[in-house]
């Protein structure tokens, strides 16, 4: 549910995420009556009472539970659920456990990370689904915290049912998994130590510099144990997200950078949207005239239409943001992890005079490709910067040049999307065309594995901040579905898209008959393309020869080379409780597109792509990826791409 913001005091800059707790009836005395609960019906009532607030603006941190109950999970936190009511903690019902983690995913991050969801698993194969949810949150710096159910503190009988054992370490579980992939962990064995690790985890899902998954393994027989409890730990808590401004001589150091570059560039990274840090790098980019490229997790930074936007970056990114990348003799990263996707692992910045200067609230990102340093928030930084750079401006020939690359990027785009015959059958960048022409500018594009997300980096057109939400730090096949959910429930106004290949739906689709539960008008937009179209195509590049990429039947000789697979993957989602649209020729898809947006129910646009030899592909990668090749074999295609790749792997930096 859509939890509303609430009025609160202005943050004081630089401040940590501490909270506040305002005066109650009772809390904080010491002769304040003990509260007698149960551990799972404790920990409910103090999430409920969790807030956060930045600039001002204050809103629940977690915003519901989502879970699947089994008996690890069902008489402590299931019963506490039931206890606590709607009212108190709304309660989701998810079909897959990771997906349940995907969803509170997806709702975090069109929060702004100001808030998520819990989840609740039993124990055994319900907590190790949280495993793929978990990391993909902790990659992408998103905040959203697991709650499986674990075995007895006290041992009275093991094994249980779905317990590991180990046999020279009692104190192990399927959980432990968890630990890797969670930014804080703990296993919660006496009914006291909730008190201080609540309290920590609410520290880390609120502090911008270390949010991502966080655990609180529930031992079972700990989650139904009564405690009297102190009530101030159940008082309304305001976690308030700092954001702290440059160093003054890190700055100086900075600005002094970009004052002597002739050909600077900014490279636009997720933490701009976590900062909310839109408007000031788009009043920078006006005064400066520094053009702007963007990474998967940062598009959207500028609108696509800004004169300064290049589009995306690296190995999926715009031929005139690849090119000025190869020229810049400065790269300012903001928000940015400079994965390899980014850098065209190693290739890209080929100046050999390049230098960069990184603004970051996370020192570990901070100080990559040895960087100046700006350890801040993106928001607050940039605002420092452009005050600092007052009068300043690129010369006027690199604004004409880079501004003439966009424009023959645009004609690229144009070409892509563009459908001569009305009644053909698409091809998948004409289906991202179909749809570009019906979204409206507060749409959002749920998309996150396969080749789309190479096709939206280089060609979607990116309206509002929000609009483009591709999960690329994990690339997690089977997130799209329940990641729609996660941000219709966190913004019920806007329109909602999950574009899916075949792959990816057959991955995941179980959470559709969680849309359908909660009357959530999600768009699937469903694309048969009849196997992994993305990874047969780098199977061919790197001489593997697409091989067990396709959705076939066996030949005679064995291979997956017979007719499609006789699957109807639009009659599954309709059993599963979708309307379904049925698009066969480009003119069908645009009627089918338009219809669903206007639809008031969960939808499903589905459309087989042409895929024929004959059909116009994409635009090719403009940047490498580095994906190792067989140095010796005897098949003539890994040969000619091992020589493909050490002619590209001679052109790798390491940026001292």
């Amino acid at each position: 549910m859509n939890q509303p913001s609430e009025p609160g005091r202005p943050s004081e800059p630089g401040r940590r995420n501490e909270p506040d707790r305002p005066s109650e009836p009772g809390a904080g005395r010491p002769d304040a009556p003990a509260v007698r609960l149960t551990v799972a019906q404790a920990l409910v009532r103090f999430l409920a009472a969790q807030y956060t607030e930045r600039d001002g603006v204050r809103q629940r941190l977690i915003a519901g539970t989502w879970g699947v109950f089994g008996h690890g999970n069902v008489a402590g936190v299931g019963q506490a659920l039931v206890e606590a009511g709607e009212d108190l903690m709304p309660f989701h019902q998810g079909r897959n456990e990771q997906a349940m983690v995907h969803a509170a995913v997806g709702y975090a991050r069109q929060r702004g990370r100001l808030s998520t969801m819990a989840v609740t698993t039993s124990i055994g194969p319900g907590a190790t689904n949280l495993v793929t949810g978990a990391a993909l949150a902790t990659v992408n710096r998103l905040p959203v915290l697991l709650l499986p159910g674990d075995y007895f503190a006290a041992h009275p009988a093991d094994p249980l049912l779905q317990q590991l054992e180990h046999p020279v370490e009692a104190d192990v579980s399927v959980n432990d998994t968890l630990r890797p992939v969670s930014r804080w962990f703990d296993r919660i064995i006496r009914p006291e130590a909730l008190v201080s690790s609540a309290l920590h985890a609410m520290r880390v899902l609120t502090d911008p510099a270390e949010t991502g998954a966080v655990t609180l393994a529930l031992p079972q027989d700990v989650q139904a144990e009564a405690y009297d409890w102190p009530a101030e730990f159940f008082a309304e808590r305001i976690w308030r997200v700092r954001r702290p401004a440059p160093d003054p001589v890190e700055l100086a150091d900075a600005v002094r950078a970009v004052r002597a570059a002739g050909r600077p560039l900014i490279v636009a990274g997720g933490g701009v949207h976590h900062s909310a840090a839109e408007d000031a790098l788009r009043a920078l980019a006006d005064a400066t005239g520094i053009p702007v490229a963007s990474t998967q997790a940062g598009k959207g930074s500028l609108r696509h239409d800004h004169p300064a936007d290049l589009g995306g970056i690296g190995h999926t990114g715009t031929a005139v943001a690849d090119a000025v990348a190869r020229t810049a003799d400065l790269v300012i990263g903001v928000g940015t992890r400079y994965t390899d996707f980014t850098t065209a692992s190693g290739t890209l910045f080929q100046r050999p005079d390049v230098r960069f200067v990184n603004l970051n609230i996370t020192a570990f990102d901070a100080h990559k490709l040895a960087a100046r340093t700006l350890v801040a928030d993106a928001r607050a930084g940039l605002e420092a910067l452009a005050e600092a750079l007052a009068g300043h401006r690129v010369d006027a020939a690199y604004e004409a040049e880079y501004r003439a690359g966009r424009e023959r990027w645009e004609r690229v785009v144009e070409a892509a999307f563009r459908a001569d015959d009305d009644s053909a059958v698409p091809t998948q960048t004409q289906v991202l065309g179909a749809l570009d022409a019906v979204v409206g500018d507060d749409d959002v594009v749920v998309n996150a594995a396969g080749s789309l997300p190479g096709d939206l980096h280089k060609l979607w057109r990116a309206r509002s901040p929000r609009q483009y939400h591709v999960e690329y730090g994990y690339s997690c096949m089977g997130y799209e579905i329940p990641a729609a959910i996660g941000v219709q429930q966190a913004a019920p106004e806007k329109a909602v898209w999950a574009l899916v290949g075949d792959g990816t739906y057959l991955m995941m689709p179980t959470e559709i008959v969680t849309a359908v539960q909660e009357g959530l008008p999600v768009n699937l937009v469903l694309i048969q393309n009849h196997g992994y179209a993305s990874i047969g195509g780098l199977s061919e590049s790197v001489g593997a020869e697409r091989f067990g990429t396709a959705y076939r039947h066996r030949a005679a000789d064995g291979a997956f080379t017979g007719p499609p697979l006789p699957v109807d993957l639009a009659a599954n989602a309709g059993s599963l409780g979708m309307d379904v649209l049925r698009a066969k020729t480009v003119r069908e898809l645009r009627e089918a597109l338009a219809t669903a947006r206007a639809c008031e129910r969960p939808v499903c646009v589905y459309v087989e792509t042409d895929t024929g030899s004959g059909v116009p592909a994409a635009p090719p990668a403009e940047a490498w990826w580095d994906v190792p090749v067989a140095e010796t074999a005897t098949r003539e295609a890994a040969v000619r791409a091992r020589a493909d790749y050490d002619r590209h792997v001679a052109d790798r930096r390491r940026h001292l």
